[in-house]
């Protein structure tokens, strides 16, 4: 899934969500200058919430 949405999932801005990934509290893949999140990944976040 994109920066976008997963944003839109949780409904929150992109820069939140670039956060996330900063912080290692969401699990990424860099594909040249774009992040790529698994579904399962965002699942996890939504079900134990933020840290």
């Amino acid at each position: 899934m994109t920066v976008n949405e997963v944003a839109n999932i949780l409904r929150v801005s992109n820069m939140t969500v670039y956060r996330l990934v900063k912080s290692k509290q969401l699990p990424c893949i860099r594909v040249g200058k774009n992040y790529r999140i698994k579904e399962t990944d965002v699942d996890k976040y939504i079900n134990r919430g933020p840290e």
